[in-house]
């Protein structure tokens, strides 16, 4: 079923909504190069970047082993991706800004040169903490499971994917207070809300983790669940930190237009 009729719009609706699509096409494009771009420099320098991710299971005096004829080159290709994100968020973060940007009041869009930066900190930082702090966790549980009968042979495939798989999603979701603060800024959110709703955003932060961490053992669900409800806490402060100092409506309706139209 589809939501709108194009034959309904009018010439300037029509005109609107194609220069949306043509901002969507650019920012999509713009972030398409600057993650290959990244890939290729990242894939000249893959044999530091993979002794950085075979880091913290050689701390724990284990090994990677191939089995597969192209298994190394094809990792070496999914470890050029993988740092290839993330040397082009920034640039892949102000895309995103630079489309939502029209739609914003211009008061509203100075949130957007505080917020920028931060966002690209927290994700570095969710990534960061992710490696450092949970992942030598997890898998030196794993290793303590198997025990002394069973030895442990990592196949690099599997344990990159994992790698990429546990970290990425730490990166994304240590963005919630930049999305809480924006949208309390601009009215959608309230931190009382956030507060009387903390059984349900438990509930949707548990299932989140199970779906985002790469296996199905409880752990590793728990070892992402944990910070991220601690981050949802973080966030019901920052969103009351915001909204003491909100635009109100009537400001918006007075000086952010007459802004517009100056």
């Amino acid at each position: 079923m589809a939501f709108f009729n194009l034959g309904d719009m009018t010439k300037e609706e029509k005109k609107t909504l194609i220069a949306h699509l043509e901002e969507l096409r650019r920012a999509v494009l713009i972030s398409v190069v600057a993650i290959v771009a990244g890939a290729c420099v990242a894939f000249y320098y893959n044999e530091e970047i993979l002794a950085v991710i075979v880091s913290p299971l050689s701390s724990l005096q284990q090994t990677l082993i191939v089995t597969g004829v192209t298994e190394a080159f094809f990792v070496k290709m999914k470890l050029a991706l993988y740092a290839g994100f993330i040397l082009a968020f920034p640039v892949v973060a102000w895309a995103l800004w630079r489309f939502v940007k029209p739609g914003l009041y211009p008061r509203e869009r100075r949130y957007v040169y505080v917020l920028l930066p931060v966002t690209v900190l927290l994700f570095a930082a969710g990534v960061l903490f992710a490696y450092f702090g949970i992942l030598p966790l997890v898998l030196n549980f794993f290793i303590y499971i198997a025990g002394q009968n069973l030895e442990t042979l990592f196949k690099v495939d599997q344990y990159v994917s994992f790698v990429i798989a546990f970290t990425i999603p730490f990166g994304l979701v240590f963005e919630l207070p930049v999305v809480v603060f924006f949208l309390t800024k601009i009215g959608v959110l309230k931190p009382n809300w956030m507060a009387q709703n903390r059984k349900y955003a438990l509930l949707a932060i548990v299932v989140m983790a199970a779906a985002l961490t790469p296996g199905p053992d409880p752990v590793s669900q728990l070892m992402m669940a944990i910070p991220v409800y601690l981050l949802y806490e973080v966030s019901i402060w920052v969103s009351k930190w915001a909204a003491k100092g909100k635009t109100r409506p009537s400001e918006l309706e007075g000086d952010d237009y007459q802004e517009a139209d100056g």
